[in-house]
């Protein structure tokens, strides 16, 4: 077993190492993210003290939700038409210059430009986003895929849990206007080592002009790419699903917890930092571990899908009591440790599953229907928190959260059916 593991470690290291492509991209996402929770911290803390509303919170990630799924279908074509390293680059740019805008909110009357710099700084996440899990298959070989996946959402869940902490501390000793400056500096850094990625555009999409026209035809095709192909159109949307039930209003909640039941720092951002950063960790070691028995095999990784929605249940479960600091921290981290292995997992059965010529456009739908999902959830919990409190909207995610999982668990069982029949068949 400790050679199977040294082993495991020994694939992600050689890759950042020796592919110096995927590194500087790499590069890029962890100092981007370090901006990203400085960033979120900084304008929920500021949120919670100019307004003490829970529907003004959940406005918050409201907004940060509906931007990204309002440009996804221009994002996904974009994605698929255009150099993908440029649209990272520029997006990058773009959101610098964006977040020191959020400098000028200062008063309860002025928290509606911080919405509206939230969702242009989102909306341009949302050609960021679909174009770095374009790119990913474009720069490493196809069986160092799942390595780099793992990577990159292990990455995302470490910068969770250190940008969170350091961003909690940064808001809560200087003020949250110094977290949205830092954040500005951790953008321009990205766009500079995402510039050193040596890639070729692979003009897939270019044969169809560039007209309005054209590009929403395009979008249409790959909706009916999803519309044939059920099984892609299934795992693109388990984000949407965990997004509507739990997802998108957890990070309000969270918020709440930390503003009105353990506050520490300013607005509680020290303890919302801590939040963050167990359930950040709780997320990144979810799917290293479980990808140490399923590898990158189409049936554990659906198997895994099914039993880790699970002990997200569990999560809540531990959560809702809000019994104590530390039994509150434990079922962020067991909450993460399950969600991180369902998102994790779905993204790596679509970067096996889905060909070059639609990724973009898949990814983006993908994106698309977590973000309406998650904002609809964001609403509901903001609701939920003024009008039944924090633990009763805990409760409510725990049920919630069970409709997800079963749909999954549905979907397997009746896949793993038809595939038996269809053997049989052919057999």
């Amino acid at each position: 077993m400790p050679q199977t593991t040294a082993r495991s470690s020994n694939q992600y290291i050689e890759l950042v190492r020796e592919n110096p492509d995927f590194r500087n991209l790499w590069l890029g996402q962890v100092v981007s993210l370090l901006g990203d929770w400085f960033n979120l911290i900084g304008s929920a803390a500021l949120i919670a003290t100019l307004t003490d509303s829970g529907v003004a919170l959940s406005g918050l990630f409201v907004v940060r939700m509906l931007a990204p799924f309002l440009v996804s279908p221009i994002a996904g074509v974009v994605a698929d038409r255009y150099d993908r390293r440029t649209i990272l680059v520029v997006s990058d740019l773009m959101r610098a210059g964006i977040v020191l805008c959020f400098l000028f909110v200062r008063s309860a009357e002025m928290v509606w430009l911080l919405y509206v710099l939230t969702a242009l700084q989102l909306g341009v996440s949302g050609f960021f986003d679909p174009a770095k899990n374009a790119i990913l298959p474009d720069v490493v070989p196809p069986q160092r895929l799942g390595a780099a996946n793992a990577v990159s959402s292990a990455t995302w869940s470490v910068m969770m849990a250190f940008g969170a902490a350091i961003g909690g501390l940064v808001a809560g000793t200087w003020g949250v206007y110094t977290s949205f400056v830092l954040d500005a500096l951790t953008f321009l850094l990205s766009a500079f080592f995402i510039w050193q990625v040596r890639y070729r555009a692979q003009p897939v999409q270019g044969r169809q002009g560039k007209s309005i026209r054209a590009a929403l035809g395009e979008y249409l095709e790959g909706l009916s790419y999803l519309n044939r192909e059920r099984d892609i159109l299934m795992i693109a949307s388990q984000k949407g699903l965990i997004g509507l039930a739990v997802a998108g209003g957890f990070n309000v909640v969270q918020v709440a917890i930390a503003e009105q039941v353990f506050v520490i720092g300013e607005g509680g951002s020290l303890s919302l930092g801590i939040f963050l950063m167990i359930f950040g960790i709780g997320t990144g070691v979810g799917p290293i571990v479980a990808r140490r028995w399923s590898g990158d095999r189409d049936g554990p990784l659906r198997k895994s899908i099914a039993i880790f929605y699970g002990l997200t249940s569990v999560g809540l479960l531990v959560l809702a009591p809000l019994a104590d600091f530390y039994s509150v921290n434990l079922g962020m981290f067991i909450r993460g440790f399950g969600g991180g292995v369902v998102w994790v997992f779905a993204t790596q059965l679509l970067l096996q599953n889905v060909p070059a010529a639609v990724r973009g456009r898949v990814f983006a739908t993908e994106f698309a229907i977590f973000a309406l999902a998650s904002a609809i959830g964001a609403a509901w919990t903001g609701l939920a928190l003024d009008h039944l409190g924090i633990s009763a909207t805990l409760w409510l995610m725990f049920w919630f959260n069970l409709v997800p999982g079963g749909i999954w668990l549905w979907w397997t069982l009746r896949r793993n059916r038809a595939m038996r029949t269809a053997s049989a068949r052919h057999g």
